[in-house]
């Protein structure tokens, strides 16, 4: 099972003080591995990029990270300079505050501009920060995210209050029905963990304990 996991983490380094030596120990050992993708800052999308050349590994970037508050025409944006860069996976934050406030136009209209500016080049993951929300808030941003044209709906940034719990995976699949992708990130440590999140119908782990979980082992932090 390890080894089939291995294929649905993206390996994930998104800290402040990342330096270049940790980017290319996180490349070196999601080849080792065959993660599904590294997730990284923009800043190392294309230090990532050169790294992974001629691997199976993608390359993932987080867009409006961490809060989601960024305009769509700035998520845009920086959807393109990462893609340009080459990155072919973006996670973004939504506009959670928008949700909140029950401006579901505003909500769709800033993930499908980054849908737009993705298209044919990159795959769209959206960060609904499940912490933040009720559960008929969860439901409505899984809703919008499809309506955008997302390829996966994801948990959490892993900076907030809390990350992925095995009852939101379990809701948010239930909401998107079989075909999209959802990606349970933070918190994710150990084998049986990831293995949890799967069963309630994750496809793919967004974790810092990628070497950790594929080795059995329990990592003492995630993110």
């Amino acid at each position: 099972m390890a080894n089939q996991l291995a294929k649905m983490i993206d390996h994930t380094l998104l800290k402040a003080n990342t330096t270049k030596e940790q980017i290319v120990q996180l490349c070196e050992e999601a080849k080792q591995y065959g993660f599904a993708s590294v997730c990284v800052n923009p800043t190392w999308v294309a230090a990532a990029a050169e790294l992974l050349k001629g691997t199976d590994v993608k390359v993932c970037t987080v867009i409006g990270f961490p809060l989601g508050a960024n305009t769509p025409e700035t998520k845009a944006f920086e959807t393109k300079d990462a893609i340009a860069n080459g990155a072919t996976e973006i996670d973004m934050v939504m506009n959670i505050g928008a949700l909140k406030d029950g401006a579901d136009e505003l909500v769709e209209r800033d993930i499908r501009a980054v849908v737009e500016a993705a298209k044919g080049k990159a795959l769209v993951k959206v960060i609904i920060e499940t912490c933040l929300l009720t559960e008929e808030e969860k439901v409505r941003a899984c809703r919008l995210a499809v309506q955008a044209g997302a390829d996966y709906v994801k948990t959490s940034t892993g900076f907030s209050t809390g990350g992925a719990t095995i009852e939101d995976i379990a809701l948010m699949r239930q909401t998107v029905g079989p075909d999209m992708g959802v990606k349970a990130s933070g918190g994710v440590r150990d084998l049986q963990g990831a293995e949890a999140m799967v069963k309630a119908g994750a496809t793919r782990i967004g974790t810092s304990s990628g070497v950790a979980i594929v080795q059995g082992k329990t990592a003492l932090t995630d993110y």
